[in-house]
């Protein structure tokens, strides 16, 4: 008897399209600005790397569940940064990396055929690729009313979003939790890039104005990549409705799905460190402030991007295409993101990461200046 290959499921690789764009860019005169993935460049901080140098010698096996140490530094960092209360350890499971949680989240919960998966329109991919791996169905809307009468079984919201910045209020959080709740649908909320807003304020669903001051039926995703410059570490974790955790957390213990124990102390660490996420917020915020002024001038408009480490950026409705774009950023040795990856409304838009160096964002920002 033979099957289908698993990866005959998923959608093709988007990043793979974008391999000849990038050879052109990297055959520029003075290199490749690489603005397409949001991979941090600077140093991991000192409070990082000494909490991994005394956390070195670990022989023994971690355990799925997490230090309470450091579930505990995951309860008082949401506590007084993001005025999350009523949070217990038990509600906390740290993990390998928002995106392996992420894609592996319908397959752990025992989503399969059958069942609908919702993210939203313009959606980091990773969303579909976890529904489409059991073989569930998926719906991209930022509409509960385009729903009707079907109850999905997981509804993923995103705010900050990736790929266009756009930060959800507190009363549009609020309606979606109850919404959710009314109906019984799990509802996860990536909040990878709560702490990257610029123009406005980012929520936590965990937050007593949202969800009530009871975290039934709604989790949310964290991840130390943006903040602490932690993406090599794989450090993130999720948290919420105490049932939801605890299925996450027996399911996970058979599999054998552990972070390792040195990284474990690396998390509670940066996590009781806000000077260092304010000092990288400071230098991602002249990046963004350089690449938007030079995106604006030379013809572009920039949409959402209140938030995460991206630029929205289009030419409006009767400009190039996103592919044209591309290629006409990769003749400059500039790589951008095609707005398509992320969605068929993504179509005119490219996302513009300032995870570069200071030096290859000016570099960037003296190029575009070609085209105003």
């Amino acid at each position: 008897m033979t099957t289908d290959p698993v990866s005959e499921r998923l959608p093709d690789f988007p990043w793979d399209k974008l391999t000849a764009y990038a050879a052109q860019a990297r055959a520029h005169a003075d290199g490749i600005v690489d603005l397409s993935v949001g991979t941090p460049v600077d140093p991991t901080p000192e409070v990082a790397q000494a909490a991994l140098r005394e956390a070195a010698d670990s022989p023994g096996y971690p355990m799925t569940v997490g230090l309470p140490g450091t579930r505990q530094a995951v309860v008082d960092w949401l506590a007084r940064c993001h005025g999350v209360t009523g949070l217990d350890i038990d509600q906390v499971l740290p993990v390998i990396g928002s995106k392996e949680l992420i894609a592996s989240l319908p397959t752990h919960l025992g989503v399969g055929p059958g069942d609908l998966v919702v993210h939203p329109e313009l959606a980091y991919p990773t969303y579909e690729v976890g529904a489409a791996l059991v073989g569930a169905r998926t719906l991209a809307t930022d509409s509960l009313t385009a729903l009707g009468p079907e109850t999905p079984r997981l509804l993923w919201i995103n705010s900050p979003s990736n790929p266009t910045g756009r930060v959800l209020p507190k009363e549009h959080l609020k309606k979606v939790v109850d919404w959710c709740r009314e109906r019984g649908v799990l509802l996860v909320s990536d909040e990878c890039y709560i702490e990257c807003s610029w123009d406005a304020d980012a929520y936590s669903v965990l937050h007593p104005d949202i969800c009530g001051g009871t975290f039934a039926g709604i989790l949310a995703v964290h991840s130390l990549s943006k903040r602490s410059n932690l993406a090599g570490y794989r450090c993130a974790f999720v948290a919420g409705d105490r049932s939801v955790v605890a299925e996450l957390l027996a399911v996970r213990k058979n599999l054998g799905l552990q972070m390792p124990g040195p990284q474990q102390r690396v998390l509670a660490a940066v996590l009781a460190d806000d000077r260092h996420s304010e000092e990288q917020h400071e230098r991602y915020a002249a990046r963004r402030a350089t690449l938007k002024a030079a995106l604006e001038a030379a013809g572009f408009r920039i949409d959402h991007s209140e938030a995460s480490l991206y630029l929205w950026a289009t030419r409006g409705p009767d400009g190039p295409d996103c592919w044209e774009t591309v290629a006409e950023l990769a003749a400059l040795g500039i790589l951008v993101a095609p707005g398509d990856f992320y969605g068929a409304a993504g179509s005119r838009h490219v996302r513009v990461a300032f995870t570069a160096t200071d030096e290859r964002v000016a570099a960037a920002a003296e190029r575009l200046a070609t085209l105003a």
